[in-house]
């Protein structure tokens, strides 16, 4: 069985919060990341050096998740990579008649075939898993762990812990900002 360093995943998503919270997601789970903002970024990218699998937002400017993957199921060698389409618009007017129409169309099918927003880390990574042919972590992710109990401690906090906690974090932000 491949191991996830072995496959290269192109995350496509104009949001770039979304972007890199996914990325972080696969690559703590071990798999080389590519990431694009748009369907044309990602068109450019793919020409270029195909990746094994693409997970691909619906709702974005220049070129959307639905017009790019209609153009790579038009093509023979682009059509076979498997595509997950992770989406906050599934249900809503902005694009479940995109989801429809992928869906209805057959470019895409069976389960597995799309993720709503916002991702649970486990799913994302056993669906991709499951679909370049390697074995997840059992583990979950040391950075996923720290945003869950993050969640959960931001819930019980006083108002004066939340102000000390959100200074610390801009804090760093700066101090990361400086140094790269």
């Amino acid at each position: 069985m491949a191991r996830p360093e072995d496959k290269t995943i192109l995350v496509v998503d104009d949001e770039p919060n979304v972007r890199d919270y996914l990325k972080m997601i696969l690559v703590d789970a071990g798999f080389r990341v590519v990431t694009a903002g748009d369907g044309e970024e990602a068109l450019s990218l793919i020409r270029e050096s195909p990746p094994d699998f693409i997970s691909l937002d619906l709702i974005m400017p220049r070129k959307s998740g639905h017009k790019l993957l209609f153009e790579l199921k038009r093509d023979r060698e682009m059509s076979r990579i498997p595509v997950l389409v992770v989406t906050a618009h599934a249900q809503d007017e902005f694009g479940k008649k995109d989801l429809e129409d992928i869906l209805d169309s057959a470019v895409m099918s069976g389960p597995g075939t799309y993720l709503e927003k916002p991702v649970n880390p486990e799913s994302y990574v056993r669906a991709i898993s499951r679909a370049v042919g390697v074995e997840p972590s059992p583990r979950k992710t040391p950075r996923t762990d720290l945003k869950e109990e993050l969640e959960h401690s931001i819930q019980g906090a006083s108002p004066e812990a939340l102000r000390e906690a959100l200074a610390a974090l801009r804090k760093a932000k700066t101090r990361g900002g400086q140094e790269g």
